[in-house]
């Protein structure tokens, strides 16, 4: 073949890759037709969501498709409708999408909030003061307090972290108070009726110091001071909850999806906060691994629900 017809030949076939490539594109886009969104209102909200006409052009603009948001009244709604495919993607709290997960294998998170202070999520602690409660094997012999029983970081979180650690602790064990509220579990510690609380602490990355806040910063500022108290114990991590699409979504949508998360506290900060009202920090990367414990607690209050 001639040198001109081969360069010839090769033009016309990157040009056939890039209109395949095209055509590739829009098929994804064809076969959904609207892209739905779902998202649980504030409670006493109604159907409304601040922001909602923003929202919408954000996501059309980075999908380069019509895009609908959905608004559920709960999160059982809000799970049935992606495990159904009448919604692509879902803004979730941590056990909202690990119950998603649990009910059809069929989600994946995309992405998840960070604070301000780089914390991703949430960790419990066994908080003692005075050193009185040397390990975790000595708590069967003191007085140890927790938040009510549906309280995430409080209670839930610290029942399932110490299952995953090899440590099975009843709801009802005799050494253990559930107080009224988080605040009353800790004024008991500071009044010297407990030895012990769980409570929790804001999580950074593996490797990095915790930043502060949490149930510590809320006994120093009971008046504890910071020396007296000690981490007996820590969980793993709950991270917070995840942007999640369904898996069967096609890669260049949960690309772009990634893309427009992970960049929108830099390119549109007015928009961000409309989307992420708690969490200031942006989004990063998420996975199925960062949920672990929240389908640990999942588990935990179905194995309850059925005991009782």
């Amino acid at each position: 073949m001639r040198p001109a017809l081969k360069a010839f030949a090769a033009v016309l076939a990157l040009l056939l890759d890039a209109s395949c490539a095209n055509l590739a594109r829009a098929d994804w886009r064809d076969d959904i037709g609207t892209f739905r969104i779902g998202i649980v209102a504030e409670p006493g909200a109604g159907n409304t969501v601040p922001g909602l006409a923003l929202l919408t052009d954000a996501y059309t603009k980075a999908l380069g498709m019509k895009v609908e948001f959905v608004v559920a009244r709960d999160y059982t709604s809000l799970i049935e409708a992606q495990a159904n495919a009448r919604i692509e993607y879902a803004i979730y709290s941590a056990t909202a999408y690990a119950a998603a997960s649990e009910r059809c294998g069929c989600v994946e998170p995309l992405a998840a909030p960070l604070d301000s202070s780089g914390a991703i999520g949430i960790r419990s602690v066994l908080l003692t003061r005075d050193g009185r409660v040397p390990d975790l094997m000595a708590m069967a012999v003191h007085r140890v307090v927790m938040a009510p029983f549906d309280s995430v970081g409080g209670a839930l979180l610290p029942l399932a972290g110490l299952a995953a650690d090899g440590v099975n602790v009843a709801e009802d064990a005799p050494f253990l108070t559930h107080a009224n509220s988080a605040a009353a579990a800790e004024a008991m510690l500071v009044e010297g009726e407990a030895d012990a609380i769980f409570g929790w602490i804001p999580a950074v990355a593996e490797g990095r110091p915790n930043p502060p806040g949490g149930t510590v910063a809320r006994l120093e500022a009971a008046g504890l001071s910071k020396s007296s108290l000690q981490v007996v114990w820590t969980s793993g991590l709950l991270r917070y909850g995840p942007h999640a699409v369904r898996s069967d979504l096609d890669p260049e949508a949960k690309r772009r999806l990634t893309v427009f998360l992970t960049n929108l506290r830099s390119a549109a900060p007015d928009i961000y906060d409309l989307l992420e009202p708690r969490h200031s920090g942006g989004f990063a990367v998420a996975g199925p691994r960062d949920y672990v414990l929240a389908a640990a607690i999942v588990h935990l209050v179905s194995a309850r629900g059925r005991t009782q």
